[in-house]
C-alpha cells in the first residue's frame, strides 16, 4: 500500500464529521486493498494500518481543537 490512500477533511469540534472522515479513510483502506483483503496476513495488516491512520485523525482533531482554544 505504497503511496496516497486518500484525503479526509473533518470538523475537529464536530465528534459525526471526525467518525465519517474515519469511516472514509477505511473504505479507502478496502478499496486499495481489494481482494487482497482475504488474505489473513493482509488482514492483520489492515487492521494495524486502520487503525494508526484512526489515531492520526483522532490526534489531529485534538491538535486543531487545542490550537484553536490557544488562539481564543
Amino acid at each position: 500500500m505504497d503511496g496516497e490512500i486518500g484525503t479526509v477533511n473533518f470538523d475537529p469540534n464536530d465528534p459525526q464529521s471526525i467518525e465519517v472522515a474515519i469511516q472514509k479513510m477505511e473504505e479507502a483502506v478496502d478499496e486499495r486493498v481489494g481482494d487482497y483483503s482475504r488474505n489473513d496476513m493482509i488482514e492483520g495488516i489492515v487492521s494495524e494500518v486502520k487503525e494508526r491512520y484512526r489515531q492520526a485523525i483522532l490526534e489531529r482533531a485534538s491538535e486543531a481543537r487545542s490550537k484553536q482554544e490557544d488562539e481564543e
